[in-house]
């Protein structure tokens, strides 16, 4: 049937909407080809002359009867609007959140917590197949979790989707599940310390920004072991990409990370005394934001939740206690006054609070300090040179030091939590688990965002690859009658980024040109 004989009388279209994005219309007089203007009639009864001609048709709507299903393949007609609407009617209507789109679970954030993830839930998805029930994270998990032991073949589950869309929640339910359907009578603490890293990995790697409460500022691949017995063995964990910038700017009604002001929260228990801190307001680093509370969110109460899982996975309180006086260290740091003693020098005064206790935390002599925050050497084949910088540029290189310890001092947390997962025996199969930064585009986009989204221009590309390249090609072997599917293919963006002489080449290229120059540190 060619394609023009579907748009005929009662039949009903999609078409473009500025508010709804897309409202349905019905056809009011069957479509001819040649013609140029479809006649429609909208859901308040107007008649409307819509140009159109072959190639711009617009998109049929699916039969009542198909709306709400819970797999998107099964629509009859697959495009935006249909997507869009068979959510819609799910969310709102039905309350559902998860919908399937072949092997892919579509999921909307509902900003809620829901009663859909106890232990009798997973008990209920645990041996059962795919497409059995309900659609479920849970169910996403129980098909790896099967193919895994079935197959002997390792799996991984990755999450994807924009800033602010669960993929950190799904992520830690999708293991949760892991932890409990493979649970043994004789061996639960292994289980319980990896879900123990998720509390402390969203405290020193999440935080609070326009879009999410709770979002993740670098991107985390947990792979978890198994053994013979398809049981939890151990983990380990890789990071990406986390967010240095966040420990020394924030945007208006966004936070640093969540500990810093779960440590200034409980700054009056005795434990903290030494670390001489006070509210969250009175740290540059912690309210440049504007607002250094999250409403419903006790950060003392989340503070003890933290320490717990340290102890949990075997790191003691001396180790904790290090990890606070870092970063008490750095919020201190941001304290620190820079003034400018002429348009080519700055200074800072060996007497300022901040500084003697940022010194005095990390054991380091603060004339030290004050100097080279405001000094830079240059080191030739035949010379060193030690120069005074303005004051913008010292500011800077305070920034830039707060960035580096904290990058340190996370890296440092993950390889200690690492060894605490570690594990004896031989790995005989893994499930990874991929949570990775959302898409994000704002007015002004960082290098940071840049490789955010060139991170989730590759995830979709294989995305594509499988669900559509691959698939597709399968049936043309096979001889199978088969519609192809057109979609948009995202290789030029990648070649772009990737390609010979592409940004990433041009970057390069820049950064190795003269006129670049590092600024060095001293801080012995």
């Amino acid at each position: 049937m060619a394609l023009a004989e579907l748009y005929t009388q009662y039949n009903r279209v999609w078409i473009p909407d500025p508010e709804e994005v897309w409202q349905s219309a019905e056809i009011a007089t069957n479509y001819k080809t040649g013609d140029s203007v479809l006649h429609l009639r909208l859901e308040d009864g107007v008649e409307l002359r819509f140009p159109v001609d072959p190639s711009t048709l617009p998109p049929l709507r699916n039969p009542d009867i198909l709306v709400g299903e819970n797999d998107l393949t099964a629509l009859s007609y697959l495009h935006e609007p249909a997507v869009l609407h068979n959510l819609k009617v799910r969310f709102v209507e039905s309350k559902l959140i998860y919908t399937y789109s072949g092997i892919i679970l579509v999921a909307i954030n509902p900003y809620k917590q829901l009663p859909i993830y106890g232990d009798t839930i997973i008990h209920a998805y645990s041996g059962q197949n795919m497409g059995d029930m309900d659609p479920h994270i849970f169910a996403v998990a129980e098909e790896a979790y099967k193919q895994m032991a079935r197959n002997n073949k390792n799996q991984s589950v990755i999450v994807s989707g924009e800033s602010g869309a669960g993929k950190t929640v799904s992520a830690r339910y999708a293991m949760r599940y892991f932890a409990t359907v493979s649970r043994s009578s004789n061996n639960t603490q292994v289980e319980d310390k990896v879900l123990a890293s998720n509390p402390i990995t969203e405290a020193v790697g999440n935080a609070k920004t326009t879009r999410n409460d709770n979002s993740s500022r670098f991107g985390k691949y947990m792979e978890i072991s198994f053994d013979q017995r398809y049981q939890i063995m151990g983990a380990n964990m890789r990071t990406y990409l986390l967010e240095k910038s966040r420990v020394v700017f924030q945007s208006e009604n966004e936070r640093n990370y969540h500990i810093f002001y779960q440590l200034c929260a409980s700054a009056h228990r005795p434990e903290f005394k030494y670390l001489k801190l006070g509210s969250a307001e009175e740290f540059h680093y912690t309210n440049m934001g504007g607002n250094t509370v999250i409403e419903g969110v006790n950060d003392g109460d989340y503070m003890m939740e933290t320490q717990k899982t340290f102890t949990l996975l075997g790191l003691k309180e001396d180790f904790q206690m290090d990890v606070f006086r870092i970063l008490a260290a750095i919020l201190h740091l941001g304290n620190v006054q820079i003034t400018a003693v002429s348009d080519e020098r700055s200074s800072v005064s060996l007497d300022d609070k901040h500084l003697n206790i940022f010194c005095e935390l990390l054991d380091l002599e603060s004339d030290k300090i004050a100097q080279w925050l405001c000094h830079r050497k240059i080191i030739t084949t035949s010379e060193t040179v030690v120069k005074p910088i303005m004051k913008f540029q010292a500011l800077n290189a305070r920034d830039a030091l707060a960035k580096k310890i904290y990058a340190h001092l996370f890296d440092f947390i993950v390889e200690r939590i690492n060894k605490a997962l570690q594990f004896s025996g031989k790995q005989h199969t893994f499930i990874g688990v991929l949570d990775i930064y959302g898409f994000e585009t704002f007015d002004v986009n960082s290098f940071e965002q840049f490789c955010i989204n060139y991170a989730n221009e590759k995830l979709q590309q294989q995305f594509n690859l499988h669900v559509f390249k691959l698939e597709q090609e399968e049936y043309m072997k096979e001889n199978i009658p088969w519609t192809l599917i057109d979609f948009y293919d995202n290789q030029p963006v990648i070649d772009l980024i990737e390609a010979k002489m592409g940004i990433l080449d041009l970057l390069d290229e820049e950064c190795m040109v003269s006129s670049a120059f590092l600024f060095s540190f001293c801080c012995v």
